[in-house]
């Protein structure tokens, strides 16, 4: 019988694997308790985070953390390992361990808000949410925490501690400005609010104020055109203010603080949850300064008087499926005036006391409504009333301004392509009361229709590596047909080191009388050599972007960018050739900006921060041959904003300061006593932050050193003892004569301004909020 023969050979085998079963399971138990395993809670500002990605680089292994903050890691081998800790929004931690054979190491960590968001997801660059580290277009990306280092009654001023973007102040009366990046005058500069197109034109002077910045979520720079994407304007870059999502907003938000200007600083918000489908946020900024100043005896205000308020609310409407729809709307008045210290209202208009009155009535709205498809289709729409009454001396000018902008666009991933379309049409009206809007027939209003269409392709490479393509064409129904290109691609060097480059093109349709102050001031008149064509820009852009982490806990991030613009078609105010006025021409040649600029921020683990930027820029125009400097531009910048946490107390110090090089000044002939160029000056600011639970109280100075730009030259406003020009004599060709009355040939005119005018003063502020 072979199966009686074989059963010793069948139970040699039962036994072995019975003896090699249990050898393993001896083994894996020996071995599982002499693994370790990490452990622990991970919280920011006192609350528990959940979703914090936890990961040990070495052993390739990660989990996320619970609703409760905590995590756990467990089958880890002796040995030294790194762990890092990371969530949108937040610092990243890296923590250096050694693990001993079965031990439990038990590794709590705290996140801080991250000033600069080197992790942010951002959406500016490309109309799509996505890591800004992944974005293959460089964007900053700035939290209202930055921000409240030196705090400001609106974003216009609290632009200032960005690196490369500067408040330009065009006027020594009225004190209004607009925002320059890279050098680039303002209306090259594309304010966008939750991506509308909601500040511009007439509106870019004054739109800036009064956003209340308790509902800023955050704002996002991109340095370089965006035409391809959002049309005309985005020439010279945009900013994007991101308002809050109100399911993210705390219930009461409150900020006030005055100064000893007495300058009044109110900005409330409050959510409302009106039934289980509807949350709105609405957000009241209220700014009061009607106190006259004069501190350099010219008897011209110092500080334009201004009374301002705005209120902001946003809804937001739950949906099946998650689909977004959100509306906003924003209302905005205010009161402003400069002039001779005993100028008021009954003067406004008249030739007696020299005044530049501006009222203003602004609405806006705004919404996005996600289309109940199966396909991703996006329907964005805003609108914008602008109404200005103002008097400039004697020169009235009254204009009125409607925008109205639809979007659709279709957002399609197929393999490693990431598709966008989108359809746009932009309506403006505008109308004022000077020649510009006016024919042989009597008035006739500015309107404009300016269908678009742009496709852009976002393709991702198994080594992440990116490449984005993009066109747009437009018509404009002025000037006919505009196409914009751009192409980027990003070369991803590691996860937390990448490079880009972009190039792409840009155009604009100028509008002098809502695009740039000066030609509204009364103090000369405005020339229009020939009729002017649109500007077209080409620019090329290098970006390296990275972030380190050492075992100490110290943490760097880099943002460095190379820049180049060049523009044809260029239209510069010349204000030198006759000082009575300002001749507008398209340039016959072409202008080149171009430059370098860095931030470095630096985290060392030990309640130290620092960040800091620079940038260096060569501006100029090429016309008829002749190489000239722009005007009103500095070489050299530099920002920075050193925070010192102090462990013992809950009171942490912020000092922020900028640094700018000379800019060439517009002078009114060769008599002119003033210097051709600017000094280098410098602002700079220090603040005492007290943190209770749910409370902060703050104080400290701006303008530390007192610097002003009277203290530089004799005099800032030209003929500000004859503002009408009534003891002024000229010659048979119009040119100003010197005489003992007015021995440098001047005429009044107030556009020799490079930086405010406001001195030292102290501040102090409370802020709070309920969740």
């Amino acid at each position: 019988n072979l199966s009686h023969h074989l059963r010793p050979v069948m139970h040699y085998f039962k036994l072995r694997r019975l003896f090699i079963f249990v050898f393993l399971v001896v083994h894996a138990s020996t071995a599982f308790a002499q693994t370790a395993q990490v452990a622990g809670s991970v919280t920011a500002d006192g609350e528990p985070l959940s979703f914090v990605n936890v990961t040990v680089q070495e052993a390739g292994k990660g989990t996320v953390t619970d609703a409760s903050g905590r995590y756990q890691i467990a089958g880890l081998s002796a040995g030294s390992y790194t762990l890092r800790f990371s969530f949108v929004g937040f610092v990243p931690a890296v923590k250096k361990v050694q693990l001993n054979a079965g031990e439990q190491l038990v590794i709590n960590v705290v996140l801080e808000e991250d000033l600069t968001s080197l992790d942010e997801v951002v959406v500016t660059g490309t109309m799509k949410e996505i890591s800004r580290m992944e974005s293959p277009v460089p964007v900053e990306v700035y939290s209202p925490k930055f921000f409240r280092k030196n705090p400001t009654p609106n974003i216009y001023e609290a632009l200032q501690n960005v690196n490369g973007v500067r408040p330009q102040i065009n006027c020594n009366i009225c004190n209004t400005g607009d925002i320059h990046i890279n050098g680039l005058e303002g209306p090259y500069t594309f304010v966008l609010i939750d991506g509308m197109p909601i500040v511009s034109g007439l509106s870019t002077v004054y739109g800036l104020s009064g956003i209340p910045n308790s509902l800023v979520e955050r704002i996002e720079i991109v340095k370089g055109p965006a035409s391809s994407l959002y049309g005309s304007e985005a020439v010279g870059g945009l900013v994007n203010i991101i308002t809050k999502k109100p399911g993210n907003a705390p219930l009461l938000a409150f900020d006030a603080f005055g100064t000893t200007w007495q300058e009044y600083n109110l900005d409330v918000g409050l959510k409302l949850n009106l039934g289980p489908k509807a949350t709105s946020l609405t957000g009241v900024n209220y700014y009061l300064f009607d106190h006259v100043v004069d501190k350099n005896n010219d008897n011209f205000t110092d500080l334009t008087l201004q009374d301002r308020v705005s209120v902001f609310q946003k809804w937001n409407f739950d949906r099946r499926d998650n689909k977004l729809f959100t509306l906003a709307g924003r209302y905005y008045y205010e009161n402003r005036w400069g002039g001779e210290t005993q100028w008021n209202e009954s003067f406004r208009g008249g030739d007696q006391v020299y005044g530049e009155s501006i009222y203003t009535n602004r609405l806006e709205l705004l919404g996005q409504y996600q289309l109940p498809t199966a396909e991703n289709l996006m329907l964005s729409f805003s609108y914008n009333s602008h109404d200005q009454d103002s008097r400039y001396g004697e020169t009235v000018y009254d204009a009125l301004q409607r925008i109205s902008f639809t979007q659709l666009t279709w957002d399609k991933q197929y393999g490693k392509h990431d598709l966008l379309t989108g359809l746009a049409l932009r309506y403006t009206f505008y109308d004022d009361n000077t020649p510009a809007t006016a024919n042989d027939n009597g008035n006739a209003p500015d309107r404009i229709y300016l269908p678009g269409l742009f496709v852009q392709d976002e393709v991702t490479f198994a080594n992440k590596d990116k490449l984005l393509m993009g066109v747009r064409y437009d018509h404009n129904s002025r000037h006919g047909s505009i196409f914009t290109p751009r192409i980027g691609y990003k070369w991803a060097i590691s996860p937390d080191q990448s490079f880009r480059f972009n190039a792409g093109t840009g155009f604009r349709v100028v509008n002098l009388f809502t695009e740039d102050h000066a030609a509204l001031t009364g103090a000369r008149d405005v020339i229009v050599a020939s009729e002017l064509k649109p500007e077209k820009s080409y620019n090329l852009n290098v970006n390296y972007l990275a972030n380190w982490y050492a075992s100490s806990g110290l943490i760097i991030g880099l943002d460095a960018s190379a820049f180049y613009t060049y523009f044809t078609n260029q239209i510069l105010p010349d204000y030198e050739t006759n000082q009575n006025q300002i001749v507008y021409d398209n340039i016959e040649g072409h202008a080149v900006t171009n430059g370098v600029s860095a931030n470095l921020d630096i985290d060392f683990n030990n309640g130290f921060k620092l960040i800091g930027g620079f940038t260096w820029q060569d501006v100029y125009t090429k016309n008829n041959g002749m190489k000239e400097r722009q005007l009103l531009t500095e070489r050299f910048s530099a920002t920075w904003t050193a925070t010192y946490k102090l462990a013992s107390l809950p009171l942490t110090i912020d000092y922020t300061g900028k640094l700018y090089s000379p800019m060439q000044l517009p002078l009114l002939g060769e008599l002119d006593p003033r210097d051709e160029f600017s000094p280098w000056w410098s602002i700079q600011n220090v603040q005492l932050t007290y943190s209770g639970k749910s409370f902060e109280i703050y104080g400290g100075v701006k303008n530390l050193f007192d610097w002003t730009p009277d203290k530089e030259v004799p005099f800032l406003i030209a003929r500000s003892n004859d503002p009408f020009d009534r003891n002024v004599s000229y010659d048979n060709q119009g040119n100003v004569q010197a005489t003992p009355e007015n021995p440098y040939a001047l005429t009044f005119d107030p556009t020799y301004v490079y930086a405010p005018n406001q001195g030292i003063r102290g501040f102090f502020g409370l802020r709070f909020q309920i969740d």
